[in-house]
């Protein structure tokens, strides 16, 4: 574009006012601005490669060089994180913050503790503010973990629980009813 005027400041800060109404900055350091014939669109690139773009509605996308990670934020507080292994991150107002893997796992961190797992494969993990964690695998089964056993459903009905001491049972559709030490040996079976 023409340069409609330049202007050379003592502090050594160049600006240039281009015919189409933009106007460039260029800092000593290295560091130069555009704000756009809008006065709206402002881009600043730093010397250090990073660059900052603010957009007419006020979302600002700040694009860190190194770390080649860019952090957008939006008028409505949303924060969005985008990382050079293809991590993206979102940090909502209301304090949830929603993380996509780049295998596509999804996980969402809830405000009152909660954490919630997708993985590609369907398998969904659910983690309590307690510590007790639910897996609903894609075949049907649900686990459920807590402090106290291990319990497994299967879509047929059958429940296997181990219990923190070792000891098995499983509860089948039937009705039977069996139930293992923790060495395996069974202490009891109600084979109908």
């Amino acid at each position: 574009e023409e340069i409609q005027r330049e202007t050379a400041y003592p502090d050594g800060k160049v600006e240039k006012v281009l015919k189409n109404g933009c106007h460039l900055i260029f800092f000593p350091n290295g560091t130069w601005k555009k704000v756009g014939s809008d006065g709206k669109t402002v881009t600043i690139t730093f010397f250090n490669g990073d660059v900052k773009q603010v957009m007419p509605d006020q979302t600002v996308i700040y694009y860190y060089a190194d770390a080649k990670t860019t952090h957008t934020t939006y008028s409505d507080g949303l924060e969005v994180l985008q990382f050079s292994n293809g991590q993206i991150e979102k940090h909502y107002p209301d304090g949830k913050k929603e993380i996509t893997f780049p295998d596509q796992t999804i996980k969402s961190l809830f405000t009152d503790g909660q954490e919630e797992s997708i993985f590609p494969d369907g398998t969904i993990v659910r983690v309590e503010r307690d510590g007790s964690k639910t897996i609903q695998f894609n075949n049907g089964q649900r686990e459920l973990h807590t402090s106290q056993f291990k319990r497994r459903e299967y879509p047929d009905g059958t429940v296997k629980t181990v219990y923190m001491n070792g000891q098995q049972e499983t509860k089948y559709v039937s009705g039977r009813v069996r139930i293992k030490d923790k060495d395996g040996n069974i202490i009891m079976d109600t084979k109908l």
